[in-house]
């Protein structure tokens, strides 16, 4: 069985944590994959500090086990939602698209494990000195906000700036990947594209179906003229967004072209003009399974790729 710091750190019995992706990750997915022995996280999103509240008791009330919430920190509701995880009490909380500095001696008085994600060596730096309880690593492959840097570069660089345990994210599928991020000396691994097949994943049947159906180059990049770019599939929506951002449109009609995009993805399956957010591993998603499975599968996979590591030592 594969054994991790973090599992210790936080009472879990896989180093799996679930991605915590906006109007998609909600109380019902994440219960699953705690139940599952992962980490379930909860996505705040763009969503008011009510709603994050709702799906914290909806996931307390389907499991016992340890859960999280990821705070997006650009969200203009990020205040009110900071100060919801901590009267809920929330054992983690996971950050990203800012800097979460104003918020951790709340959130560690309050006992909550901080695990920002990080895309550069700085970030990492920075939260390791705040006291993050540990960092993980995203590289752009990820789907959603995404930096510059590449899993397999990001992950090893983390690893020696910090003493705390490292999780990778970003382009991690299967077995495979988990194994590779630990030869990368990452400690456990994020994964929220794989979890869009989950039965309790409660996307539309249409994005779900697209992330069955995905190919090897079905995604894209946009918005990295107004400094947050975010992957995508190739959708209707996304090339024209790519075309207005390069066609000289103005930074706030840009803003608005996108605004609610991935709720009409999520919510209605909007095929023309939703915005389907995606990491570069959709190919490899081909099946719905429970939540628990996709855990336990990834694991398995894992043990048995790093058990042969050994076959290329003499």
């Amino acid at each position: 069985m594969v054994k991790s710091a973090i599992c210790e750190l936080l009472g879990i019995r896989y180093p799996v944590f679930q991605g915590g992706m906006a109007w998609i990750a909600d109380g019902t997915l994440a219960a699953a994959v705690s139940n599952g022995g992962g980490l379930g996280i909860i996505a705040a999103g763009n969503a008011p500090g009510a709603y994050v509240r709702e799906q914290i008791r909806i996931a307390r009330a389907k499991t016992s086990c340890p859960i999280g919430v990821n705070i997006m920190l650009m969200s203009p509701f990020a205040d009110e939602v900071a100060q919801v995880v901590v009267e809920e009490k929330v054992e983690v909380v996971t950050t990203g698209a800012g800097n979460p500095s104003k918020y951790m001696k709340a959130w560690k008085e309050a006992g909550i494990k901080v695990i920002p994600v990080v895309a550069s060596v700085a970030m990492a730096k920075l939260m390791t000195r705040l006291g993050a309880s540990a960092l993980i690593a995203e590289g752009g492959e990820s789907g959603g906000h995404v930096g510059e840097l590449t899993t397999m570069v990001l992950v090893p660089q983390v690893c020696d700036a910090t003493d705390l345990p490292v999780l990778a994210a970003g382009g991690i599928a299967d077995g495979r990947g988990m194994a590779a991020a630990f030869m990368l000396g990452a400690c456990g691994v994020q994964m929220g594209t794989r979890f869009l097949s989950a039965y309790e994943c409660t996307i539309h049947p249409a994005y779900k179906e697209r992330i069955l159906k995905a190919t090897d180059l079905c995604t894209m990049v946009t918005g990295k003229r107004l400094g947050h770019p975010v992957r995508s599939l190739r959708t209707p929506f996304a090339r024209n967004y790519a075309k207005a951002e390069y066609g000289g449109m103005p930074d706030d009609e840009l803003e608005a072209l996108g605004a609610g995009k991935l709720r009409m993805a999520v919510q209605d399956g909007d095929a023309e003009n939703g915005c389907f957010l995606s990491g570069q591993i959709a190919a490899m998603v081909n099946k719905e399974q429970p939540a628990a499975d996709i855990v336990r599968e990834v694991v398995e996979e894992a043990e048995v790729i790093l058990r042969r590591a050994n076959a290329w030592v003499e």
